[in-house]
């Protein structure tokens, strides 16, 4: 999509992202009304994390969707603030974004409650606070925010939430959090953000100006193997959840299994060098892990 089509179409460019994921949005072999309601919760998600990272539609147009003054449309606080209160909208009124708009009747469907949405946007507010993580378990604190929801939405679309449903879907999506962390270094680092703990980075000997380097030293990569093998132990962790359901919802979590497996064979198969670029699975590798986490082999 040309920029200009993204500025004049931002609920498209925002939804074609979903291409993109490490994981299937909205998978063709669901149910239509199934898929039209997960990829409106996947937009409420994408806008939420553009609106954090800066990187909505070039020319201000979601800005002024959610009613922000020209002069704070560059304002991420400003902007996330004008989010959660067109999702207030959502649960009783009438929602300015169209992405809001898409989303509306998927809460009303399936029941969906504010809280799971908020925690996406509370997670955003903390990306603009907080740019460093001390501890594994601060990191781990702050994907029950920004991660966490997602698994816990999709149970909720799809009718499949129980207690212990819920706490694998936890474990899986902390772990395609923070594979995509481990994809992203750069990128992050970039944005002034490092989401590798710093006791790792400090037990590894692993400096930030070390993670902008071309490719990764010795170091960085024992640093990156010691996080993807959590992310390896959260999906395991994680994976029965695929076996605990049938049918078109089976392949669905599948997916998002088998495409965290996937990116952490392909970091693997870097070496874990994930400073010369994110290393990204192919297609051919995604169906192995399918295939592999649909017969309860990891």
């Amino acid at each position: 999509m040309r920029r200009t089509d993204a500025a004049h179409d931002p609920e498209r460019a925002t939804l074609d992202k979903a291409a993109g994921e490490n994981f299937p949005v909205a998978p063709f072999f669901l149910p239509r009304t199934c898929r039209d309601d997960l990829m409106a919760v996947y937009g409420f998600a994408r806008l939420v994390d553009d609106a954090g990272d800066g990187d909505l539609a070039p020319g201000g147009a979601d800005a002024r969707l959610l009613g922000v003054p020209v002069a704070q449309a560059d304002d991420r606080i400003v902007l996330l603030d004008a989010v959660e209160a067109d999702l207030r909208r959502v649960f009783g009124g009438a929602p300015r974004h169209p992405l809001l708009r898409r989303l509306q009747p998927a809460v009303r469907r399936r029941f969906l409650t504010p809280e799971p949405f908020l925690g996406l946007i509370a997670a955003n507010r903390q990306d603009q606070l907080v740019t460093r993580y001390e501890t594994y378990d601060d990191l781990l604190a702050y994907c029950e925010l920004s991660a966490n929801p997602v698994g816990r939405l999709v149970l909720a679309v799809t009718g499949a939430s129980t207690p212990e449903r819920i706490r694998r879907s936890d474990a899986v999506c902390t772990a395609l959090q923070i594979v995509e962390h481990l994809q992203d270094v750069k990128e992050d680092l970039a944005r002034d953000r490092v989401y590798l703990p710093a006791e790792d980075m400090k037990r590894f000997d692993v400096q930030e100006a070390d993670l902008a380097e071309p490719a990764a030293g010795a170091s960085v990569r024992a640093l990156v193997a010691h996080e993807t093998e959590r992310a390896r132990d959260l999906l395991n962790e994680g994976a029965p959840l695929v076996g605990s359901v049938h049918g078109r919802l089976k392949l669905l979590l599948a997916g998002f299994v088998a495409g965290g497996r996937a990116a952490i064979r392909a970091i693997a198969a870097a070496d874990y060098d994930v400073l010369s670029g994110p290393p990204k699975p192919g297609k051919v590798q995604l169906l192995r892990e399918a295939g592999a986490t649909l017969r309860g082999k990891g």
